[in-house]
């Protein structure tokens, strides 16, 4: 094997190593967006744990999750358009 195929080979390693970084990193991210919506969550919404959810509690669950995931994908969306702002 000549020096650029050891070359080319390299490369393509070290580029999948990079996008098996990038997928642990995201693992990572969604795992603590899924506890943080935990915490906010859970301090908003239950006043004394029991052993059933009554309908209020679900009802304010459901809703803080989905305002924390609508203002993360707005804020995301948002740097996503600073960031190819900034790339033209």
């Amino acid at each position: 094997m000549d020096s650029y195929d050891h070359n080319s080979s390299e490369k393509a390693e070290a580029a999948e190593l990079q996008r098996m970084i990038a997928i642990e990193q995201q693992k990572a991210q969604f795992q603590a967006q899924v506890h943080n919506f935990t915490d906010v969550c859970w301090d908003k919404c239950i006043d004394s744990p029991g052993s059933k959810l009554d309908s209020r509690t679900e009802t304010c669950l459901v809703n803080c999750v989905e305002r924390f995931i609508d203002t993360t994908l707005t804020i995301t969306n948002r740097f996503t358009q600073m960031v190819q702002k900034g790339a033209h």
